[in-house]
């Protein structure tokens, strides 16, 4: 999509969009308020800026809109727009996995929503498998309130890349 045809989607339709790139509704109506925008520095900067004022409430909504890594799908629930092959393509480092390995990716999710509530959430764009399951096995030594931050900012980095996946 070309950002002059995102600029002149109606609000909803805008929203809509805006959903495939975080699950935030908070988030993708806001974004689609902000328009028109320029350039897509102007979109990066009001997704910056509209994420500083997101609470905890929303982070979760964002995060339940992906699937597991290593899942196919996505796990958003109604209203969330369908971003299954951009999962796909985000989490190619997950698909050659040892059998092992992937065994111990579920054990450590199953170990990680156990404790935090939601699911892993981190930017798996050019991560093998291996690094993903290290930086899980990190980041279960977090404090709730560190966790969230952490996820937060993997959101942050996926948002972006999914803004320019939309406007390609």
């Amino acid at each position: 999509m070309r950002l002059t045809e995102l600029n002149a989607l109606s609000g909803e339709e805008a929203t809509r969009e805006f959903l495939r790139c975080c699950g935030s509704t908070h988030w993708a109506r806001a974004m689609a308020a902000a328009r028109p925008f320029a350039d897509i520095g102007a979109v990066e900067a009001a997704a910056d800026k509209i994420c500083d004022g997101l609470g905890p409430a929303d982070w979760l909504e964002a995060f339940a809109a992906h699937p597991r890594i290593g899942e196919s799908g996505r796990s958003g629930g109604a209203g969330q727009a369908d971003t299954s092959e951009w999962s796909r393509q985000e989490q190619a480092g997950a698909s050659g996995a040892s059998d092992a390995l992937r065994e111990r990716l579920t054990a450590r999710h199953r170990d990680y929503e156990a404790r935090f509530g939601y699911i892993f959430i981190v930017c798996a764009s050019g991560k093998r498998a291996e690094e993903m399951l290290a930086i899980l096995e990190r980041r279960l030594a977090h404090s709730a309130s560190d966790e969230l931050r952490a996820a937060a900012q993997e959101q942050r980095k996926i948002t972006h890349l999914r803004i320019a996946k939309l406007l390609t």
